[in-house]
């Protein structure tokens, strides 16, 4: 099977063509990747050696995508991630949406020459901040624990429609705002799913929670997890933002080595329902964690860091975020593998051999 990756040289698509050609299942595999990231150069060569075949090019440019050869499948994980992209008045927000949909655009017309099969890696991200910010969550053991009668919490409080004791599930609301990077990403999926109907291609959309491991660029809008751990790691400034100062904000966790084995489901797939086509996929509740919580691990493993706090809101900073991927479960039976010590001690190996790695991966 001939397998196009964008965002190849970034954390997920590095991870994800690295996982696929050392899967055994004889996967031609190709990648483009424009190198504007800080870091990805770091990955050229690698994938290099994993036999992936790369193209230097920009999904804006539509010609850019003339020298890729046909393919069966296209994994799409170009994007910028950062949900202050376009409004933190150091990046332009016309280049999100031209990245971000214009770039996804451009290869829902690539799959449509080539009758490719199109996967894109969306986002929690995609689900309503105002909704977000207003589930009844409460602090428990160093976290925000979200507050419902069968999570254990001695209360009748019913929990909105789209969420369970699981996390929030594919049915919680997308409504405006969700961030420009996050109107992005749901725009593409509409886009991606009415390709699919409207030309009869395969299209799964995936959901991820916060993607994290070795090697992810340590940036705190992209990649809060590897961010945490090398700054802490070298002694650098850290602070609690927002809410009550004390670190409660939680996120989810996975690795993206997790999305091969259903990628290779959704290669293989049968038709299916269009209601089916979209699932989250996270680490869940298991996975789940609190930066005063991910302190709490970083001391027991490099020893004491002040950590400092700023009580000051921050835009589309949110108290509680899990997925709930039950659906990807039922659907495709899937779960992650890959445990949240697991992620953290990868990520803090990295860091200890990779002195220069915020550096490197620092914003130009």
């Amino acid at each position: 099977m001939r397998i196009l990756i964008t965002g190849v040289c970034g954390f997920v698509g590095s991870t994800l063509a690295k996982n696929l050609a050392e899967s055994g299942a004889g996967h031609t595999l190709i990648g483009i990747d424009n190198f504007i990231r800080p870091g990805s150069e770091t990955n050229r060569a690698e994938l290099r050696r994993a036999g992936v075949k790369l193209f230097h090019g920009d999904l804006r440019a539509a010609s850019d995508l003339e020298p890729l050869p046909a393919v069966d499948w296209v994994i799409d994980a170009a994007a910028n991630p950062s949900v202050l992209a376009g409004v933190d008045g150091k990046t332009s927000s016309r280049q999100l949406v031209e990245h971000n949909l214009g770039g996804t655009i451009n290869m829902l017309e690539f799959c449509k020459q080539h009758r490719a099969g199109f996967i894109l890696l969306s986002t929690s991200r995609v689900y309503s901040i105002a909704r977000l910010s207003s589930l009844p969550v409460v602090p428990v053991d160093s976290a925000f624990q979200l507050v419902a009668d069968s999570a254990g919490q001695g209360t009748s409080q019913k929990l909105p429609e789209g969420v369970t004791p699981r996390g929030i599930n594919e049915a919680f609301s997308t409504e405006a705002p969700v961030s420009l990077y996050g109107a992005t990403k749901l725009a593409s999926e509409a886009l991606a799913l009415e390709y699919g109907a409207a030309f009869n291609l395969p299209v799964f959309v995936n959901r991820c929670g916060v993607l994290a491991g070795a090697g992810q660029f340590g940036r705190a809008d992209q990649g809060i997890f590897a961010f945490w751990i090398n700054s802490y790691l070298r002694r650098r400034p850290l602070r609690y933002i927002g809410f009550d100062g004390a670190g409660h904000q939680v996120r989810d966790c996975l690795h993206p080595r997790d999305l091969v084995p259903l990628l290779d489901q959704q290669f293989k797939a049968p038709a299916v329902s269009p209601g089916n086509r979209t699932v989250n996929i996270s680490g869940g509740i298991d996975s789940a964690r609190s930066l005063r919580q991910l302190s709490t691990w970083c001391e027991s493993r490099f020893g004491p860091h002040a950590i400092g706090v700023d009580t000051s809101p921050r835009p589309f900073d949110l108290p509680w975020v899990v997925l709930d991927s039950t659906r990807a479960s039922m659907l495709w039976g899937w779960s992650p593998k890959t445990t949240v010590e697991t992620i953290l001690d990868e990520i803090a190996r990295h860091a200890e051999n990779h002195p220069e790695w915020l550096d490197l991966s620092a914003p130009l």
